[in-house]
């Protein structure tokens, strides 16, 4: 199969109310601006960058991390008496459906060498 190709980001224009010199600015009307009537972008302090990825892979786990026992601590966990219960009843319905499972496949076999010898 082909390579999916990716849309190329396109920059957004300006909006002319945006250019500090031009004359539909707030700075009133065509007069130029000062330093003071351009708003400024605040702007990110530098950061260290060590190894790249390796960072970012352990500021994920631990966000992960941190997110699963948040959420573990909104689950309602089951008292021992409604655990021991629900245990037992597994494994009694385990054992109900394999006696089950085990007369139709004895049937079933008997069935097929019946079949089998009457035929030849």
């Amino acid at each position: 199969m082909g390579r999916l190709l990716k849309k190329k980001t396109t920059t957004k224009k300006r909006r002319k109310t945006d250019d500090p010199s031009s004359p539909t600015a707030e700075n009133g009307g065509g007069a130029a601006a000062t330093p003071a009537d351009v708003k400024k972008r605040p702007q990110s302090a530098p950061s260290k960058k060590a190894a790249p990825g390796k960072e970012n892979f352990i500021g994920k786990s631990i966000r992960f991390l941190r997110e699963v026992k948040a959420e573990l601590k909104k689950v309602t966990w089951p008292s021992k008496k409604q655990t021991i219960g629900s245990t037992a009843m597994v494994i009694i319905v385990v054992m109900v459906i394999s006696f089950f499972l085990g007369l139709v496949d004895m049937a079933l076999s008997g069935i097929i060498s019946t079949v089998l010898q009457w035929g030849g």
